[in-house]
């Protein structure tokens, strides 16, 4: 019998190599055909607080805030408070406000009732006034919020007592409601670095930054948290919260 060509029997060979890859294909493990991409090790679940504002036409709002005073002592002043009235569940809540660099001024905060004559809190604050941000408790001075009520609070710096027509003033407001159906289960079940997002999506301002610099007040120096509370404050166009 006469040889096939040599080209003829190569030609042949490749065709059953080629049946038998496509054969053995199924069997290998699909984990050997791709290489599953590898996690970034940096990369986490985005825990930070979209801020819903309530939806109602709650008045009052942000007052002053911004860059204020000249020369050595200026300096950004604001109080942590939405552009309206910002709610809170508690009977008690933190205010927070912020200056950017040191001041030898006295600073004064106040709550005021607008159905009473008289605040409900006047605090004067002496000197020096550290940079960043500043907290202070109602629980700690016996005040109380009634519900329904939008409380105007104010923190003014006090370069000259003699005229207080000087003062550099931030303001905002709070109003105390109703926890919403089922927040409190929300809360009680959320991861702890996710509560200020639980807050913030029920539209409770005040409760949001609170929860949050109570995290923060555990981990001053956590990034993360940081961020998170950087993120809430430009949602409502507070300025940058950088200290000197």
């Amino acid at each position: 019998m006469t040889a096939a060509p040599l080209f003829v029997r190569r030609a042949a060979m490749v065709s059953i190599a080629l049946a038998l890859v496509m054969i053995l294909l199924p069997a290998i493990p699909l984990e050997a055909q791709q290489k599953p991409t590898e996690p970034s090790t940096g990369a986490k679940a985005s825990t930070e607080p979209v801020y819903k504002p309530p939806m109602r036409g709650a008045p009052g709002g942000r007052v002053g805030g911004g860059t204020r005073g000249t020369g050595r002592e200026a300096f950004v002043l604001s109080v942590v408070a939405p552009a309206h009235t910002g709610l809170t569940t508690s009977e008690q809540p933190e205010l927070f406000w912020f200056i950017s660099s040191p001041s030898s001024y006295p600073v004064e905060l106040t709550v005021v009732d607008p159905q009473k004559a008289d605040p409900l809190l006047e605090l004067r604050i002496e000197p020096p006034i550290s940079a960043g941000f500043h907290k202070i408790r109602l629980a700690d001075h016996g005040v109380r919020l009634a519900p329904g009520v939008s409380y105007q609070w104010y923190v003014a710096v006090v370069p000259d007592s003699g005229k207080r027509s000087k003062d550099i003033l931030a303001g905002g407001s709070i109003e105390r409601v109703s926890a919403p159906d089922g927040l409190q289960a929300k809360v009680s079940s959320a991861p702890k670095n996710t509560v200020p997002s639980v807050y913030a999506e029920a539209g409770l301002w005040y409760d949001a930054v609170a929860s949050l610099g109570e995290l923060i007040d555990r981990a001053p120096t956590d990034k993360a948290l940081l961020d998170q509370r950087s993120a809430l404050l430009r949602q409502v166009g507070l300025p940058a919260t950088k200290t000197e």
